[in-house]
């Protein structure tokens, strides 16, 4: 499979593509510094210059030619302001959509935090931003052209991977290492039959696989 992946330079997704370069598919990383291609190509994915904060969805739907399926896990990132947040967190998530629908890239998995949710209240940056996740959420839920999931884990440690999850519509709080989001994300992607779906993700007890096919109805 070619996987296409927003925000290819991120802590989930440099760990995504050395899983999914790992098992024979190609990923490709949209990057907006040419400086970072070399950590994408020694994981093992292709690095495609393109600023999602101006791109058109054109642009980015070019890229997206051809492949099985995008992933979105870019962010504005600890220490960027309100400004930001609305327009990476939001703005190119929903760009990325709209180019995943344009190009006919059917399979589009989300990255984005529990807690999510458009009616959130309060003025802090974190507020814009659980306000900017939660409305680029529902406007790709409502893209019937997608096959989209929604992946919300917890709060994200860099503590070693366990294999070891709790992914539900509803978990509770929790914290989960950005290993494990890769290899559920890793999962994700190969199963469509979770198309439809919003997860919320916290460690566990379940191996990664027999929580994606669960919740897949399998």
């Amino acid at each position: 499979m070619r996987i296409v992946i927003a925000g290819g330079h991120g802590q989930i997704a440099l760990r995504l593509e050395r899983l999914l370069s790992a098992r024979g598919d190609e990923p490709a990383g949209i990057i907006r510094k040419a400086e970072q291609g070399d950590d994408l190509r020694e994981a093992g994915a292709e690095p495609v210059l393109l600023d999602l904060e101006s791109a058109t969805v054109e642009e980015v739907a070019a890229h997206l030619q051809g492949a099985d399926a995008a992933v979105f896990a870019a962010g504005a990132g600890p220490g960027s302001g309100a400004a930001r947040k609305d327009t990476v967190d939001k703005g190119a998530a929903t760009l990325f959509a709209d180019a995943a629908v344009r190009a006919r890239v059917r399979r589009f998995v989300v990255v984005s935090s529990m807690g999510a949710d458009p009616a959130h209240k309060g003025d802090d940056v974190f507020d814009v931003y659980l306000r900017a996740k939660g409305e680029a959420d529902a406007y790709i839920s409502g893209l019937d052209a997608l096959d989209w999931t929604i992946l919300r884990p917890g709060a994200l440690t860099d503590d070693a991977g366990t294999g070891l999850v709790r992914l539900e519509a509803h978990t509770g709080r929790g914290a989960v290492p950005r290993d494990d989001v890769a290899a559920v994300l890793a999962e994700l992607v190969d199963t469509s039959a979770t198309a439809g779906l919003t997860l919320e993700l916290v460690g566990g007890s379940t191996p990664v696989s027999v929580a994606v096919k669960s919740v897949a109805g399998n």
